[in-house]
């Protein structure tokens, strides 16, 4: 008896001496991250921060960096999210609703979702040659904005289908089978009481994938953004530029200058992606204190 319980005395001081281990090297992972993350954000802060005025944002981009801007790749960033997020919020929570509560559970259901999760993961310029064979080239929409926006909101579909299914299946079962025992018809019940319920989850996913969107830079050099528009765009079917891709274009000049521009321009894109991501857990919070 007494060689047993040694046994397991020592089995058990094993078990917590490896996750005492597990618990440093994990601790020092996150550590590394977090130290290689602020170097980075301090770096550009220095280098970008005398940029940081007024004209940055009311100038078009120039050959000069002293009065050079990023209002053409602001506003076309604004531009293409205008279009990117009723568009992706309605197809891809409609796509949510219809696999999750109404499409029967056989192998097409299966294989449908399968593909969706697997999309979820594709690097972003599988989705810009998509959009550069199917909205450029097939559609005939050339290198404009609408192609741009479009390439975009199929880069997104997918994570904000995944995150509004987790959503509306995280609702209980208890509350559909309330709804219908109070006589509410399939409809009346998924978006009277699933869809409140699982709203802040949706939202938090929606923008989540909107913050992916706005920071991508390949899919809108495939589909054809200009690196150079010093013009508003007028129309969807204009010439466009994005914030991301004037990024590029002055970080690829040897003028350090111009590489300034880039860090003050990488700043202003860093706190328009904090606010997105302050937003999502303020509206899924104010949502959650109404259920």
């Amino acid at each position: 008896m007494n060689l047993f319980q040694d046994a397991n005395r020592r089995q058990i001081s094993n078990r917590r001496l490896k996750d005492q281990w597990l618990h440093i090297v994990f601790l020092l992972a996150t550590s590394f991250g977090i130290i290689a993350l602020t170097v980075l954000i301090i770096d550009i802060v220095i280098d970008g921060w005398s940029n940081l005025s007024p004209d940055l944002f009311t100038s078009f981009p120039s050959r000069k960096a002293e009065d050079a801007g990023m209002k053409s790749g602001l506003i076309g960033s604004l531009y293409i999210m205008l279009i990117l997020i009723p568009l992706s919020f309605i197809l891809g929570v409609g796509a949510a609703i219809y696999l999750e509560e109404y499409a029967p559970k056989n192998s097409l259901t299966s294989l449908i979702q399968l593909n969706i999760s697997t999309l979820a993961g594709v690097p972003s310029i599988v989705y810009g040659i998509l959009g550069l064979a199917l909205f450029v080239r097939m559609l005939g929409l050339q290198k404009s904005l609408i192609s741009g926006a479009l390439t975009m909101t199929l880069l997104v579909l997918p994570v904000i289908i995944v995150a509004a299914q987790e959503a509306i299946r995280a609702v209980p079962r208890s509350r559909r089978d309330a709804s219908f025992a109070l006589g509410a018809t399939k409809w009346q019940t998924v978006s009277r009481s699933v869809l409140p319920s699982a709203m802040p989850g949706i939202l938090t996913g929606v923008i989540l994938a909107v913050s992916r969107a706005i920071g991508e830079t390949a899919p809108l050099i495939i589909v054809g953004a200009s690196t150079y528009v010093a013009f508003l765009p007028q129309s969807l079917t204009d010439a466009f530029t994005a914030m991301p891709i004037q990024i590029y274009n002055w970080i690829s000049r040897p003028s350090v200058a111009f590489k300034d521009l880039g860090a003050s321009a990488i700043i202003i894109l860093l706190a328009i992606l904090i606010l997105l991501n302050i937003s999502a857990v303020m509206i899924r919070n104010r949502y959650q204190k109404n259920l």
